[in-house]
């Protein structure tokens, strides 16, 4: 890598959503040590009531369920080079019409929301998007409606902006997570025949880590993949080969 590219996030300002835990937090902690000024969204009250809150965030309490949340979180900045769209859910009861809706607005129509409200800024910028799809952007999870079609929505919303935006300059790419040690993957990793069932499943035989994620979107962000827009990316340890 050239001097230009290691230093090529000094002086930026990213925002990450749901970014105080797992792939958000990882990725936060990167730019930080890059040399970024990043924002990170949660839902508690404030970064210390994380149990090890991130040193060197900004931090904005916002459900991104609610648009009058996503209305607030944009009103933060005047200026933005990076817009990670990380914050996401799922519910054991999205057959239930109220919880699907809920998870819809999450993962998908925030999503929508934020990038539109941002645009003009991103777009002053030449700056970049990147969503946090997921394996569901690509493979039905029977028991997850609502997760499933929002992750497959995302997957199209990035090629929609991607293709809308590129003469603004705004780069929108998605990255797809296989099985991250992240909280959400908590139970299946504490039970182990659910366990050894998954890892048969990847080639790599192991569960990826958040940094692995965070690498990956911090290459869609930077100048490096400067000719990338619309494209997605599974991280997955050859998951989607099977």
């Amino acid at each position: 890598m050239n001097t230009a590219m290691e230093h090529w996030a000094i002086g930026k300002t990213a925002l990450i959503t749901g970014g105080t835990q797992g792939i958000g937090r990882a990725t936060a902690e990167a730019l930080i040590a890059m040399g970024a000024r990043v924002t990170v969204t949660g839902t508690r009250a404030r970064l210390d009531c994380y149990d090890s809150p991130i040193i060197g965030a900004d931090y904005i309490q916002a459900d991104l369920t609610w648009p009058e949340a996503r209305t607030d979180v944009a009103s933060h900045f005047t200026a933005l080079d990076i817009l990670v769209n990380n914050a996401g859910r799922g519910s054991p009861r999205e057959y239930e019409q109220e919880e699907f809706e809920a998870v819809i607005d999450t993962n998908l129509n925030a999503v929508m929301d934020l990038s539109v409200r941002l645009h003009p800024l991103l777009k002053a910028s030449g700056g970049s998007i990147v969503n946090v799809g997921s394996l569901a952007s690509f493979l039905a999870l029977r028991e997850t409606p609502a997760y499933t079609a929002s992750k497959a929505g995302l997957l199209g919303l990035t090629r929609a902006l991607g293709d809308k935006w590129a003469t603004d300059g705004v780069r929108v790419n998605l990255v797809a997570p296989g099985f991250i040690e992240t909280r959400m993957t908590e139970g299946a990793r504490q039970n182990p025949d659910h366990e050894k069932r998954l890892m048969k499943a990847i080639p790599m035989r192991r569960w990826g880590r958040p940094e692995e994620i965070a690498e990956a979107i911090l290459f869609l962000a930077s100048p490096a993949a400067s000719y990338i827009t619309g494209q997605s990316l599974a991280i997955d340890g050859g998951l989607m080969l099977r």
